[in-house]
């Protein structure tokens, strides 16, 4: 069994496990022990009072953190004519008909997101296997399939991020960088925190919100006092 690392005994030490967490005490704790070489992503998780199998307990959504992601979105634009140009001059990385089609066939899906205008549709149902499995297929609810294509690449570029209930009735996010100042990581919190709770489904019964959780990339998890998180 390996021995456990320096840091982590120092974090071990230092932290306790079982201690519930006010949101900014929480973030400057993750700070302080984000030690990677690397600019760290400080996480979310919320564990819901649902079951994602059925289709009456599912969560899912956009949600537009005010102080962006620090992340560079890749993003692919399905349109033609003036609907691609301005997909185009929006920033989209790549826009296409029938030829990105082809490129994804082909296994090139380098994308956190795919747009398409609704006529564009017929094209991008061939793609359902390959999007799919990667949770990339443009979906109306979510805002990825609009003639507004401009816009949706504009939204994705700023900072909008999807969030979506896992098997276990989990919902996990990065809310931005450990470079963030601890007031936009704040910021960010409470927008995903408040998107997720405005999408509460209607066969969610009982407390919905059960616990929340912060980490960074190769940090410790802390437990969030939900007393400390309005609407919850």
């Amino acid at each position: 069994m390996a021995k456990p690392s320096k840091k982590a005994k120092m974090i071990a030490e230092k932290l306790d496990a079982e201690k519930l967490y006010g949101v900014d005490e929480a973030i400057k704790t993750l700070k302080e022990f984000a030690s990677a070489k690397f600019d760290e992503t400080i996480e979310v998780a919320m564990n819901l009072g649902v079951d994602p199998r059925h289709a009456d307990q599912m969560v899912r959504g956009m949600v537009s953190l005010p102080a962006g992601t620090g992340k560079d979105m890749r993003v692919a634009v399905f349109a033609r004519g003036d609907n691609a140009d301005k997909a185009t001059a929006a920033g989209a990385d790549k826009v296409g008909a029938e030829d990105l089609m082809e490129d994804m066939q082909a296994g090139n899906l380098n994308y956190d997101r795919v747009i398409a205008t609704p006529d564009m549709m017929g094209i991008v149902g061939r793609l359902g296997k390959v999007l799919g499995p990667k949770g990339l297929m443009p979906n109306p609810k979510l805002g990825t399939v609009t003639p507004n294509v401009e816009q949706a690449v504009k939204d994705a570029k700023s900072g909008q991020v999807e969030y979506r209930v896992e098997k276990m009735g989990i919902i996990h996010s990065g809310i931005g960088k450990k470079s963030f100042s601890d007031a936009d990581l704040r910021k960010n919190f409470d927008a995903l925190v408040n998107a997720v709770i405005k999408s509460k489904p209607s066969g969610s019964k009982g407390k919905y919100v059960r616990k929340i959780s912060v980490s960074s990339s190769m940090g410790p998890g802390l437990k969030i006092d939900l007393g400390d998180v309005e609407g919850v």
